[in-house]
């Protein structure tokens, strides 16, 4: 069940809930006789959010969710005061720095207090929580502790919907979803597009020294991946050079896009075909590397709303793969044709997101732009849109 009750109903319950906070604090009566007569027209709404809070989400947890509503339908904060953002535990227990004022200082993001110490729990704006380590039981969301009204919850995964486990026991629990999706509350993408300052616009050299046609370099490779098959029938028609660990033939991080810059074509193929997940396969390890990507993950359309114009070549826009490698080859022996594919580069950069600070300090950016009183009731169905089979392709 959702919990979206009428704006009137969750004003209602929110001066409700107020006024008796501040009966108890003050040592008087949790309403007075004044106060009640005040509320009468509220007393249906309260007593039916009572009865949906005890069927749906027991007492304690929807009293949590109905106190962090406030009236307001976005975030009151002003901009005149830091955001404490709270990371309760590092992303595969590897833990940064978060030394002196890492928002501005490493990103100039003002107003943004970036720290992981519990203690600051009662203070925190927003706190987040890594999936993997929820799904695999080594942390544990603070169900116990006393949530300040305000305060936002925060879901943070940049895997593809079928490698995030089971979310079922996560809804009406979260307000926040931080990920690689671009309907997330907070987008933190892999990578993204910056345009060329003017007088810093590159001449762009086509790649020379070109030694193989389609190189890919993968790790976990299961043959009930689409990605597996393609690659089978691709290699069937022409070699295609692989490396990682797959191949024992992995490669270090110094040699990596050295290696790949010898190749025309690079599989960019995703592990999973899920909504916006486009990763660094794209990124850094063919754009940067001055390989032509051919992609497979993500819709055709929703890489020609993220990738640049006729700069990568998606797997779906190809009757057969036999009608792929012909193009290929058209393409490695028409230099002139070939080259367009890197005329993207005058008008942009690519901009890689590798560490987890810069995507914490951007709930910051967006913070006064999120939704005050927002409650995922079915996480599981919001991460699984395009994919709800849990499935691998």
């Amino acid at each position: 069940m959702s919990f979206c009750l009428p704006q009137s109903t969750n004003v209602c319950f929110f001066t409700f809930v107020k006024l008796i906070k501040k009966n108890i604090s003050n040592n008087i009566p949790l309403l007075t006789c004044e106060q009640l007569d005040s509320m009468k027209r509220c007393t249906s709404l309260i007593f039916i959010c009572g009865l949906l809070l005890y069927r749906y989400n027991g007492w304690q947890r929807g009293l949590q969710a109905l106190t962090a509503i406030t009236p307001s339908g976005v975030s009151n904060w002003d901009g005149s005061r830091n955001v404490t953002i709270l990371l309760w535990y590092w992303p595969f227990s590897v833990s940064l720095s978060l030394k002196g004022d890492v928002c501005w200082d490493l990103y100039r993001i003002p107003s943004c207090r970036l720290v992981d110490q519990r203690s600051m729990f009662s203070s925190a704006d927003v706190v987040v929580f890594h999936n993997r380590e929820l799904v695999e039981g080594k942390q544990k969301l603070p169900l116990e502790l006393p949530r300040p009204q305000n305060q936002r919850w925060a879901w943070m995964s940049l895997e593809a919907p079928v490698f995030n486990g089971h979310l079922q026991r996560f809804a009406n629990i979260f307000n926040l979803t931080v990920t690689y999706r671009k309907d997330a509350d907070i987008c933190i993408p892999y990578g993204e597009l910056l345009p060329q300052e003017a007088e810093n616009s590159p001449v762009v050299d086509t790649p020379e020294n070109k030694s193989s046609l389609v190189c890919w370099v993968v790790s976990n490779y299961r043959s009930q991946h689409k990605r597996s098959k393609v690659y089978k029938e691709l290699n069937d028609l022409v070699p295609v050079k692989v490396y990682g660990r797959w191949t024992k033939t992995p490669l270090r991080s110094r040699d990596l896009l050295p290696t790949i810059s010898h190749c025309y074509f690079y599989l960019a193929f995703e592990n999973s075909l899920a909504k916006d997940y486009i990763t660094e396969k794209l990124w850094r390890n063919a754009y940067q590397a001055g390989a032509v990507p051919i992609v497979l993950g993500a819709s055709v359309r929703e890489y020609k709303t993220l990738a640049p114009p006729n700069s990568f070549i998606h797997v779906d826009e190809f009757a057969s793969v036999k009608d792929l490698v012909k193009y290929l080859q058209l393409l490695a022996e028409d230099k002139k044709r070939y080259r367009e594919y890197f005329q993207w580069k005058q008008q942009w950069k690519v901009k890689l997101y590798t560490d987890w600070r810069e995507r914490l300090c951007k709930i910051c950016s967006e913070y006064n732009n999120l939704p005050q009183w927002k409650v995922y009731s079915d996480l599981q169905s919001w991460v699984y849109a395009i994919n709800p089979s849990n499935t691998l392709h």
